[in-house]
């Protein structure tokens, strides 16, 4: 009788780079997957300088995501999209210090998916109106960083790129979307640390 070997491919190895716009402030972060393993590549926030105009702000943001791109090499870009604020001047400058990051993507080959703020809690704590200090102690569960040196806007860049990930991002299969933490832990046991 003859035995067959069936060989299994490598896990695929995704890397995803999220990022939490900000015209002063903008969290990014790259984090890899490779089967049913998240490894974190690098986290932190991009400040601008506050004596600058508002367009050498975004000329310093287009900059910053493009050395990330070139320094770890991420093949796909999960951002943020602004929420609906009442100060329409705020709202402008976080809508082009966006516009700007995705432009920076674009340039470098990236596709780039978005994804509303309600989705990435969602997706990373099973609740859209959970805090920005519970998807950050979420993150720190799946991932492991260290939050006393990772603000915020830094997590909020982590949570995306995880949104995306656990919504198939854009290589995903037909069927392979989570509408929740609980339905991502419970098709994937092993990728949640306890």
């Amino acid at each position: 009788m003859a035995v067959k070997i069936v060989r299994r491919s490598a896990p695929k190895t995704r890397r995803i780079l999220g990022i939490d716009p900000g015209s002063n402030t903008l969290g990014y972060a790259v984090l890899e997957q490779k089967g049913s393993v998240f490894k974190l590549i690098t986290i932190g926030v991009h400040k601008t300088p506050t004596s600058v105009t508002h367009p050498e702000k975004l000329r310093s943001i287009f900059d910053a995501i493009t050395a990330l791109i070139v320094e770890h090499k991420p093949e796909e870009c999960a951002i943020e999209s602004p929420f609906f604020g009442k100060n329409v001047q705020s709202m402008l400058k976080l809508g082009r210090a966006q516009g700007v990051a995705m432009a920076a993507a674009i340039a470098k080959g990236l596709p780039v998916e978005e994804y509303a703020p309600k989705k990435i809690k969602m997706s990373v704590t099973g609740s859209g109106n959970a805090s920005k200090e519970q998807v950050s102690e979420m993150l720190f569960h799946l991932v492991g960083f260290d939050r006393t040196k990772v603000g915020l806007d830094a997590s909020d860049a982590l949570g995306a790129a995880v949104c995306h990930l656990n919504q198939g991002g854009l290589s995903a299969k037909p069927g392979s979307s989570y509408s929740g933490w609980k339905q991502f832990v419970d098709q994937n046991p092993s990728r949640a640390k306890k």
